[in-house]
């Protein structure tokens, strides 16, 4: 198994991306909500997808730390979807410190399900704030996951920039 698939980036990825599909086929029925509906899944998929293909590309630690980016860029943009979802639909939005999130938090573990009010359960309310913050926490994740890269790039090195040195101290040691 790849070793991204034990970061914790990625675990929330791929929560947000299994809980949107099915926040969208719950809260956004419908022709009229389509493309909506396929902007957020898209996006909720590109996030986990990206960390993937940069972890992969094993040669490259710039294409990863750009991959991070890139995922964070669409969690970004899910976020704001999520966020003109309870705007439009005058659905009150949740400070982080708020204690039906951390009693949520709590709560999810296993396979992901959906959070509901214990009152509404099809309110899209609950589902909608744990989503939000979800978002947000793995964004923060993967901005330390970037600086993080970013701090090994400039310590140790790209790859071309090692293969480089490699070639310099070979050629150093045939006297060419």
């Amino acid at each position: 198994m790849p070793g991204y698939e034990d970061l914790l980036s990625y675990r929330q990825c791929e929560e947000i991306y299994d809980l949107t599909v099915e926040f969208c086929d719950k809260f956004l029925p419908g022709r009229e909500n389509l493309r909506m509906r396929e902007q957020m899944i898209h996006a909720a998929r590109s996030a986990k997808q990206c960390i993937a293909e940069g972890a992969t590309q094993g040669t490259s630690l710039r294409g990863y730390i750009k991959m991070i980016g890139v995922s964070r860029g669409s969690l970004e943009e899910l976020l704001k979807d999520y966020e003109d979802f309870a705007r439009q639909r005058s659905i009150p939005v949740w400070d982080k410190a708020d204690p039906r999130l951390r009693e949520m938090r709590e709560m999810v573990t296993g396979r992901y399900r959906l959070p509901s009010s214990p009152s509404q359960p099809s309110s899209p309310s609950y589902p909608l704030n744990y989503l939000r913050d979800l978002v947000k926490r793995t964004g923060y994740l993967l901005d330390k996951q970037r600086k993080s890269l970013e701090e090994k790039f400039v310590k140790e090195g790209g790859y071309t920039e090692n293969l480089f040195k490699r070639r310099l101290r070979q050629r150093s040691l045939l006297g060419k």
